[in-house]
Protein backbone atom coordinates (compact mmCIF):
# COMPACT_ATOMS: atom_id res chain seq x y z
CA UNK A 1 0.00 0.00 0.00
CA UNK A 2 1.12 3.58 -0.78
CA UNK A 3 0.88 6.53 1.33
CA UNK A 4 0.07 10.20 0.20
CA UNK A 5 -0.67 13.38 1.46
CA UNK A 6 -2.49 16.57 0.33
CA UNK A 7 0.00 19.58 -0.73
CA UNK A 8 -1.63 23.24 -0.29
CA UNK A 9 -3.03 24.82 -3.15
CA UNK A 10 -4.29 27.42 -0.70
CA UNK A 11 -3.68 29.73 1.57
CA UNK A 12 -0.62 30.91 3.31
CA UNK A 13 0.67 27.44 3.78
CA UNK A 14 0.65 27.51 -0.38
CA UNK A 15 3.44 30.17 -0.61
CA UNK A 16 6.48 29.54 -1.80
CA UNK A 17 9.01 28.51 0.87
CA UNK A 18 6.41 26.54 3.09
CA UNK A 19 4.64 24.63 -0.14
CA UNK A 20 8.60 23.26 -0.80
CA UNK A 21 9.17 23.07 2.80
CA UNK A 22 6.16 20.24 3.28
CA UNK A 23 6.45 18.54 -0.17
CA UNK A 24 10.14 17.76 0.54
CA UNK A 25 9.60 17.54 3.99
CA UNK A 26 6.73 14.72 2.92
CA UNK A 27 8.95 13.21 0.51
CA UNK A 28 12.00 12.84 3.24
CA UNK A 29 10.02 11.18 4.99
CA UNK A 30 8.95 8.35 2.59
CA UNK A 31 5.77 9.19 1.65
CA UNK A 32 4.61 7.94 -1.72
CA UNK A 33 2.47 10.63 -3.41
CA UNK A 34 1.52 14.20 -2.90
CA UNK A 35 -2.38 15.43 -3.76
CA UNK A 36 -3.34 18.55 -5.20
CA UNK A 37 -7.31 20.26 -5.40
CA UNK A 38 -8.38 21.99 -8.17
CA UNK A 39 -10.51 25.56 -8.12
CA UNK A 40 -9.49 28.15 -10.96
CA UNK A 41 -11.67 30.80 -9.24
CA UNK A 42 -14.04 30.65 -6.17
CA UNK A 43 -17.28 32.61 -7.21
CA UNK A 44 -18.91 35.05 -4.13
CA UNK A 45 -21.92 33.45 -4.80
CA UNK A 46 -22.32 29.92 -4.35
CA UNK A 47 -26.14 28.09 -4.66
CA UNK A 48 -23.90 24.66 -5.89
CA UNK A 49 -24.31 22.15 -3.19
CA UNK A 50 -20.29 20.91 -1.75
CA UNK A 51 -20.95 17.19 -2.30
CA UNK A 52 -18.55 16.37 0.73
CA UNK A 53 -20.42 18.20 3.58
CA UNK A 54 -23.59 17.63 5.36
CA UNK A 55 -25.03 21.17 4.68
CA UNK A 56 -23.41 21.10 1.35
CA UNK A 57 -21.97 24.33 1.96
CA UNK A 58 -18.56 25.04 0.51
CA UNK A 59 -15.89 25.30 3.42
CA UNK A 60 -15.32 29.05 4.86
CA UNK A 61 -11.36 28.28 4.48
CA UNK A 62 -11.37 26.96 0.75
CA UNK A 63 -12.36 31.03 -0.35
CA UNK A 64 -8.73 31.71 -0.40
CA UNK A 65 -5.69 32.93 -2.69
CA UNK A 66 -5.41 29.40 -4.93
CA UNK A 67 -2.71 28.64 -7.29
CA UNK A 68 -3.56 27.03 -10.51
CA UNK A 69 -3.54 23.16 -9.89
CA UNK A 70 -1.59 21.96 -13.12
CA UNK A 71 0.96 24.60 -12.73
CA UNK A 72 1.93 23.88 -8.97
CA UNK A 73 2.56 20.48 -9.80
CA UNK A 74 4.48 21.03 -12.63
CA UNK A 75 6.57 23.41 -9.93
CA UNK A 76 6.69 20.47 -7.02
CA UNK A 77 8.02 17.97 -9.93
CA UNK A 78 11.10 20.39 -9.96
CA UNK A 79 11.55 20.47 -6.32
CA UNK A 80 11.38 17.01 -5.76
CA UNK A 81 13.02 13.68 -7.19
CA UNK A 82 10.68 11.06 -6.04
CA UNK A 83 7.40 11.90 -5.22
CA UNK A 84 4.60 11.16 -7.18
CA UNK A 85 1.71 13.89 -8.26
CA UNK A 86 -2.18 13.65 -7.66
CA UNK A 87 -4.49 15.92 -9.10
CA UNK A 88 -7.11 15.21 -6.52
CA UNK A 89 -8.78 15.74 -8.16
CA UNK A 90 -8.64 17.66 -11.91
CA UNK A 91 -12.13 19.01 -12.69
CA UNK A 92 -11.87 17.64 -16.30
CA UNK A 93 -14.30 20.54 -17.92
CA UNK A 94 -12.25 22.75 -16.72
CA UNK A 95 -9.60 23.27 -19.60
CA UNK A 96 -9.39 22.09 -23.34
CA UNK A 97 -9.06 18.83 -24.01
CA UNK A 98 -5.93 18.90 -26.60
CA UNK A 99 -4.12 22.10 -24.08
CA UNK A 100 -4.95 19.76 -21.04
CA UNK A 101 -3.65 16.65 -22.12
CA UNK A 102 -0.63 18.51 -23.56
CA UNK A 103 0.01 19.90 -20.16
CA UNK A 104 -0.64 16.53 -18.30
CA UNK A 105 2.12 14.74 -21.03
CA UNK A 106 4.69 17.71 -20.25
CA UNK A 107 4.27 17.52 -16.81
CA UNK A 108 4.79 13.79 -17.23
CA UNK A 109 8.08 14.08 -19.36
CA UNK A 110 9.62 16.22 -16.72
CA UNK A 111 8.83 14.47 -13.91
CA UNK A 112 10.10 11.51 -15.31
CA UNK A 113 6.91 9.76 -15.13
CA UNK A 114 5.57 10.54 -11.65
CA UNK A 115 2.53 12.20 -12.63
CA UNK A 116 -1.10 10.51 -11.77
CA UNK A 117 -4.17 11.67 -13.49
CA UNK A 118 -7.45 12.14 -10.50
CA UNK A 119 -9.80 12.91 -12.43
CA UNK A 120 -13.90 14.55 -12.05
CA UNK A 121 -16.42 16.09 -13.58
CA UNK A 122 -17.60 18.83 -11.04
CA UNK A 123 -19.65 20.40 -8.94
CA UNK A 124 -19.91 24.22 -9.38
CA UNK A 125 -22.08 25.76 -11.18
CA UNK A 126 -21.43 28.66 -10.86
CA UNK A 127 -17.61 28.38 -11.59
CA UNK A 128 -18.27 26.64 -14.88
CA UNK A 129 -19.51 29.66 -15.57
CA UNK A 130 -17.15 32.27 -14.87
CA UNK A 131 -14.58 30.30 -16.52
CA UNK A 132 -16.54 29.56 -19.78
CA UNK A 133 -16.14 26.16 -19.33
CA UNK A 134 -18.74 23.77 -21.44
CA UNK A 135 -22.30 23.20 -20.27
CA UNK A 136 -22.32 22.26 -16.84
CA UNK A 137 -25.38 19.97 -17.19
CA UNK A 138 -23.25 18.44 -20.15
CA UNK A 139 -20.17 17.75 -17.28
CA UNK A 140 -20.07 13.82 -17.54
CA UNK A 141 -19.99 13.65 -21.17
CA UNK A 142 -17.89 15.84 -21.73
CA UNK A 143 -15.90 14.33 -19.17
CA UNK A 144 -15.68 11.23 -21.06
CA UNK A 145 -15.15 12.81 -23.96
CA UNK A 146 -11.94 14.83 -23.06
CA UNK A 147 -10.47 11.32 -21.12
CA UNK A 148 -10.86 8.93 -24.54
CA UNK A 149 -9.49 12.25 -26.46
CA UNK A 150 -6.04 12.47 -23.68
CA UNK A 151 -5.61 8.99 -24.73
CA UNK A 152 -5.77 9.29 -28.64
CA UNK A 153 -3.57 11.95 -28.11
CA UNK A 154 -1.01 10.24 -25.51
CA UNK A 155 -0.92 6.96 -27.84
CA UNK A 156 -0.83 7.26 -31.21
CA UNK A 157 1.42 9.13 -33.07
CA UNK A 158 -1.52 10.27 -35.56
CA UNK A 159 -3.79 11.49 -33.33
CA UNK A 160 -7.74 11.79 -34.81
CA UNK A 161 -11.18 12.00 -33.17
CA UNK A 162 -13.93 13.47 -34.07
CA UNK A 163 -16.54 13.94 -30.88
CA UNK A 164 -19.51 16.30 -29.55
CA UNK A 165 -16.93 18.52 -27.36
CA UNK A 166 -13.52 18.22 -29.04
CA UNK A 167 -12.48 17.31 -32.60
CA UNK A 168 -8.64 17.07 -34.18
CA UNK A 169 -6.69 15.83 -36.80
CA UNK A 170 -3.70 16.58 -39.05
CA UNK A 171 -1.90 17.43 -36.05
CA UNK A 172 1.80 16.26 -34.33
CA UNK A 173 1.31 15.51 -30.42
CA UNK A 174 4.90 15.01 -29.39
CA UNK A 175 6.48 14.41 -26.69
CA UNK A 176 4.32 11.49 -25.26
CA UNK A 177 3.54 10.79 -21.54
CA UNK A 178 6.89 8.74 -20.26
CA UNK A 179 4.39 6.35 -18.64
CA UNK A 180 2.70 3.93 -21.09
CA UNK A 181 -0.07 3.32 -22.02
CA UNK A 182 -0.61 7.52 -20.11
CA UNK A 183 -0.20 8.54 -17.09
CA UNK A 184 -2.81 6.29 -14.45
CA UNK A 185 -6.53 7.95 -14.31
CA UNK A 186 -7.47 7.82 -11.17
CA UNK A 187 -11.47 8.29 -10.76
CA UNK A 188 -13.13 10.63 -8.35
CA UNK A 189 -16.54 10.45 -7.56
CA UNK A 190 -18.98 7.84 -5.48
CA UNK A 191 -22.10 8.32 -7.10
CA UNK A 192 -23.37 5.77 -10.05
CA UNK A 193 -21.42 7.50 -12.88
CA UNK A 194 -18.56 7.88 -11.05
CA UNK A 195 -18.36 4.07 -10.96
CA UNK A 196 -19.07 3.60 -14.18
CA UNK A 197 -16.80 6.38 -15.55
CA UNK A 198 -14.08 4.18 -13.55
CA UNK A 199 -15.21 0.79 -14.51
CA UNK A 200 -14.91 2.36 -18.72
CA UNK A 201 -12.20 4.64 -18.42
CA UNK A 202 -10.35 4.02 -14.78
CA UNK A 203 -7.20 2.26 -13.53
CA UNK A 204 -8.31 3.22 -9.97
CA UNK A 205 -11.46 4.39 -8.17
CA UNK A 206 -10.56 7.61 -5.96
CA UNK A 207 -13.71 8.14 -3.53
CA UNK A 208 -13.85 10.22 -0.71
CA UNK A 209 -15.77 7.98 2.28
CA UNK A 210 -17.55 11.42 3.96
CA UNK A 211 -20.39 11.88 0.71
CA UNK A 212 -23.66 11.70 2.96
CA UNK A 213 -25.56 10.84 -0.25
CA UNK A 214 -23.06 7.95 -0.84
CA UNK A 215 -20.76 7.37 2.47
CA UNK A 216 -18.30 4.97 2.64
CA UNK A 217 -17.70 5.79 6.31
CA UNK A 218 -17.49 2.22 8.04
CA UNK A 219 -15.69 -1.03 6.32
CA UNK A 220 -19.18 -2.56 5.36
CA UNK A 221 -19.93 0.13 3.07
CA UNK A 222 -16.66 0.42 1.55
CA UNK A 223 -16.75 -2.89 0.72
CA UNK A 224 -20.32 -2.61 -0.53
CA UNK A 225 -19.02 0.28 -3.15
CA UNK A 226 -15.95 -2.05 -4.16
CA UNK A 227 -18.80 -4.93 -5.11
CA UNK A 228 -20.78 -2.73 -7.02
CA UNK A 229 -17.37 -1.29 -8.99
CA UNK A 230 -16.55 -5.03 -9.46
CA UNK A 231 -19.65 -5.69 -11.05
CA UNK A 232 -19.95 -2.43 -13.30
CA UNK A 233 -15.75 -3.49 -14.49
CA UNK A 234 -17.03 -6.58 -15.19
CA UNK A 235 -20.29 -5.32 -17.24
CA UNK A 236 -18.35 -2.91 -19.21
CA UNK A 237 -15.46 -5.85 -20.22
CA UNK A 238 -12.61 -5.60 -18.38
CA UNK A 239 -11.54 -7.96 -15.85
CA UNK A 240 -13.28 -7.13 -12.13
CA UNK A 241 -9.70 -6.54 -10.66
CA UNK A 242 -8.52 -4.60 -13.25
CA UNK A 243 -9.23 -0.99 -11.45
CA UNK A 244 -7.67 -0.69 -8.52
CA UNK A 245 -8.46 1.14 -5.60
CA UNK A 246 -6.99 4.49 -3.85
CA UNK A 247 -8.90 6.19 -1.17
CA UNK A 248 -8.75 9.83 0.51
CA UNK A 249 -9.16 10.23 4.23
CA UNK A 250 -9.51 13.77 5.47
CA UNK A 251 -10.48 13.36 9.11
CA UNK A 252 -9.02 10.45 11.54
CA UNK A 253 -8.22 10.21 15.30
CA UNK A 254 -10.25 10.66 18.60
CA UNK A 255 -12.13 13.43 17.07
CA UNK A 256 -13.69 11.69 14.97
CA UNK A 257 -17.60 10.08 15.60
CA UNK A 258 -16.82 6.52 16.75
CA UNK A 259 -19.87 5.11 14.69
CA UNK A 260 -20.54 5.50 10.72
CA UNK A 261 -23.69 5.84 9.57
CA UNK A 262 -24.87 2.46 9.69
CA UNK A 263 -24.05 1.72 13.04
CA UNK A 264 -20.43 0.40 12.55
CA UNK A 265 -17.26 1.23 13.44
CA UNK A 266 -16.30 4.45 11.12
CA UNK A 267 -13.29 4.20 9.46
CA UNK A 268 -10.22 5.76 10.92
CA UNK A 269 -12.07 7.23 14.22
CA UNK A 270 -10.13 6.30 17.55
CA UNK A 271 -6.68 6.10 18.55
CA UNK A 272 -3.29 4.33 16.29
CA UNK A 273 -3.61 1.20 16.82
CA UNK A 274 -7.60 1.56 15.62
CA UNK A 275 -6.26 3.45 12.60
CA UNK A 276 -3.81 0.88 11.92
CA UNK A 277 -6.21 -1.66 12.25
CA UNK A 278 -8.83 -0.07 9.36
CA UNK A 279 -5.46 0.50 7.33
CA UNK A 280 -4.83 -3.15 7.46
CA UNK A 281 -8.54 -4.46 6.53
CA UNK A 282 -8.39 -1.68 3.52
CA UNK A 283 -5.96 -2.92 2.42
CA UNK A 284 -7.19 -6.43 2.37
CA UNK A 285 -10.23 -4.87 0.92
CA UNK A 286 -8.21 -4.08 -2.34
CA UNK A 287 -6.98 -0.24 -1.49
CA UNK A 288 -3.65 -0.13 -2.54
CA UNK A 289 -3.33 3.82 -2.29
CA UNK A 290 -4.82 6.30 0.81
CA UNK A 291 -4.06 9.32 1.56
CA UNK A 292 -4.56 11.71 4.41
CA UNK A 293 -4.88 15.66 4.56
CA UNK A 294 -2.66 16.15 7.55
CA UNK A 295 -4.45 19.28 9.75
CA UNK A 296 -1.82 22.43 10.76
CA UNK A 297 -2.34 26.24 10.39
CA UNK A 298 1.89 26.32 9.93
CA UNK A 299 4.49 24.04 8.12
CA UNK A 300 6.09 23.02 11.01
CA UNK A 301 2.60 21.77 12.41
CA UNK A 302 1.42 20.60 9.34
CA UNK A 303 4.95 18.54 9.78
CA UNK A 304 4.44 17.52 12.95
CA UNK A 305 1.18 15.66 12.34
CA UNK A 306 2.95 14.00 9.92
CA UNK A 307 5.74 12.94 11.93
CA UNK A 308 3.39 11.71 14.34
CA UNK A 309 1.23 9.80 12.10
CA UNK A 310 3.94 8.14 10.39
CA UNK A 311 4.89 6.85 14.25
CA UNK A 312 2.05 6.74 15.57
CA UNK A 313 0.05 5.00 12.99
CA UNK A 314 2.36 3.67 9.74
CA UNK A 315 4.60 2.00 12.28
CA UNK A 316 2.23 -0.57 13.04
CA UNK A 317 0.48 -1.21 9.70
Amino acid sequence: MKFGFNAPTQGPLSATENLVRLVTGGEAMGFDYATFSDHVVIPTDIEAKYPYSSTGEFPTGARAERHEQLIEMAYVAGQTKKLRLVSSVMVVPHRPAVLTAKMLATIDVLSGGRLVVGIGAGWMREEFQAIGAPDFDQRGKVTDEYIKAFFELWSNDKPKFAGDHVRFENIIFAPKPVQKPHPPIWVGGESGPALRRTARLGDAWYPIGTNPAFPLDSLARFKAGRARLRKMTEEAGRDENAVGIALRCTAYGEQVPAKAGDGERRLFAGKPAEIAADIKALREAGVDHLDFGFAGTTVDEVVGEMQRFKRDVLALV
